[in-house]
């Protein structure tokens, strides 16, 4: 892996980073509309790790750790090389109002959470620029 192409993949975790804990907080802010306050930051995990209410998210998580180790090793055992990795990644941060999923879920949350949208929008451009580059 290059130089370019390892820090182009660092940029993009940390901005994955940011999408991630924004749709935590988004999330969290929703549950507890529903079901009243978390009392702790444990008791947040345990529900992000086992309650259905946050199952959509973890694609997303699920990918995160994908791409840390690539970043790592410069390639993942058995896993995607670099150009797979952000070809998924334009797919699952793809909002869609049909259906059901993560591109659902993802939808609504772009609708609600300004700080969503922003950590989008950081994506969106580190991945055009990307492709700007392979040109």
């Amino acid at each position: 892996m290059s130089g370019r192409d390892r820090a182009h993949l660092d940029d993009l975790f940390r901005a994955l980073l940011r999408l991630h804990k924004a749709l935590l907080d988004d999330e969290r802010v929703s549950y507890e509309r529903v079901h009243g306050r978390i009392p702790s930051n444990g008791a947040f995990l345990q529900l992000v790790l086992g309650d259905g209410w946050f199952a959509w998210l973890r694609p997303l998580s699920q990918f995160m750790a994908t791409l840390d180790e690539l970043g790592e090793n410069g390639e993942s055992p058995d896993g995607p090389d670099i150009a797979t990795s952000i070809a998924s990644i334009r797919t699952l941060l793809t909002p869609t109002e049909e259906g059901e999923g993560f591109g659902r879920q993802y939808h609504n949350a772009l609708q609600r959470g300004p700080d969503v949208v922003l950590a989008h929008a950081a994506i969106r451009a580190l991945l055009l620029q990307r492709s700007s580059n392979k040109e």
